[in-house]
């Protein structure tokens, strides 16, 4: 009679529910159990390792995950099917609300209906490349339907367009908008690489091409003055003048409480940003980047406005009396609610046609002070650590074409140093010669 001991380990009885492990041919040993699948089934699934001991954990933990109610993918499950557990259990953890909304979007919109129906093990980047030129191509209007499901009795703004009527507008995707689609890609397939679904990420295999950095217009020394002489006297003065001085985003102005600053010092500590989000509605977020996350020197005009704007303020809450939301905000409605991104839009676009000034976004403001702040001559490091920049090649990436032309005016200043050097008048030096070389 044989005992436990004597029993071969590819033979041992494991519990009702562990699975099985055994040793392969090939020498590997495989584990293989029942998990949580999507649509709330059951399915087998096999793992691999060098050894019993990291077969066993490997199952071990994807049974574990199951238990918590997570279900489990597999790389012979479709993209598709990968792509919503991805979102679903994965990036709603690692991402910010609102990012992990337009990574939904892109899923929804262009990799299911583009690559959905192949399987994640036999993807190839063959399929991701002809996918991508596919949608170079194709008019999003026409391949998406935007416009068939439109009332034709409606607005003239609102009837059918394109395809609808036979008339395709050759509406193409921006190379920013594909190289972000496929960035989404690339991240989910990472993933799947980590959990040892894939041996490789063939979206990364695929080159897109560099696009070109989105075009800005900065306001001019001249165009900003007339900003802030337009801005005196609005309900919203501070702000604005805040957000041309220092560069700080919309959502970090609207997310700025009165403990942030300290008017005495003349400081402000950035830490949260205000917006809209799918599911909480207008929320108090942490900053874009850890980087973001910062202190900032406050220019005497901009402490001697928010000091005018506490005061105001505090008027604007007694007239107020009890429908007087106390938030703690910064910059607020008359009744103390914080302030919705796309209402300050609105004031911002209403005080540039006051002004006379040429159509901008407001973030372009925050490119107009580091514009502002490199022809002046401020080194690049300062202006990333006001700005919040992860790193300085952001920086010097988004603003090439202002250290260019600083550039060209150091040259020419140069140029006419040689030039006063060549037409000097004293002849008494001796000629320059080369120091020897030790």
């Amino acid at each position: 009679m044989s005992t436990p001991c004597d029993t071969p380990a590819s033979r041992r009885t494991r519990a009702n529910g562990d699975g099985t492990v055994y040793q392969r041919k090939d020498s590997r040993w495989e584990a293989a159990g029942y998990v949580l699948a999507p649509g709330n089934t059951r399915k087998r699934i096999r793992v691999y390792g060098s050894s019993r001991t990291e077969a066993l954990a490997k199952l071990t933990e994807k049974i574990a995950v199951s238990n918590r109610g997570v279900p489990t993918v597999t790389a012979q499950d479709s993209l598709a099917t990968y792509l919503v557990y991805w979102l679903e259990n994965v990036a709603i953890h690692h991402l910010r609300e609102t990012t992990h909304t337009r990574y939904t979007a892109v899923v929804e919109h262009y990799l299911i209906p583009g690559l959905g129906k192949k399987k994640l093990a036999k993807l190839t980047a063959k399929d991701v490349r002809t996918w991508l030129n596919d949608l170079r191509t194709v008019c999003q209007c026409c391949a998406r339907g935007i416009d068939a499901g439109r009332d034709p009795h409606a607005q003239v703004s609102r009837r059918p367009r394109c395809c609808a009527i036979d008339q395709c507008c050759r509406r193409r995707l921006s190379p920013l908008t594909l190289a972000y689609i496929h960035s989404v890609l690339k991240s989910a397939l990472e993933h799947a690489v980590r959990e040892e679904e894939i041996p490789r990420n063939v979206a990364r295999n695929v080159r897109t091409g560099t696009p070109r950095p989105r075009r800005f217009n900065p306001l001019t020394a001249d165009e900003a003055r007339q900003f802030l002489a337009a801005a005196e006297g609005h309900r919203h003065a501070a702000l604005f003048e805040l957000a041309l001085r220092t560069g700080l985003r919309k959502g970090e102005l609207l997310g700025l409480y009165w403990e942030d600053l300290d008017l005495d010092s003349g400081t402000a500590s950035i830490r949260r940003t205000l917006q809209r989000t799918t599911s909480r509605g207008l929320a108090t977020l942490p900053t874009k980047t850890i980087s973001s996350e910062r202190r900032i020197a406050l220019p005497a005009s901009c402490v001697a406005s928010l000091r005018a704007h506490r005061a105001r303020q505090a008027q604007e809450k007694e007239e107020a009396s009890t429908r007087w939301q106390a938030s703690g905000h910064v910059f607020t409605r008359p009744d103390g609610h914080p302030i919705e991104p796309a209402t300050l839009t609105r004031h911002f676009n209403a005080l540039l046609r006051e002004a006379r000034l040429r159509p901008i976004r407001f973030h372009d403001l925050r490119h107009s002070t580091a514009t502002l702040l490199l022809e002046q001559g401020v080194e690049l490091v300062v202006i990333k650590e006001l700005l919040g920049h992860a790193h300085i090649g952001v920086t010097a990436t988004i603003y090439t074409h202002v250290r260019l032309r600083l550039q060209r005016q150091a040259i020419d200043l140069l140029g006419n140093a040689l030039g006063n050097l060549d037409q000097s008048d004293d002849r008494d030096d001796p000629p320059l010669c080369a120091a020897p070389v030790r």
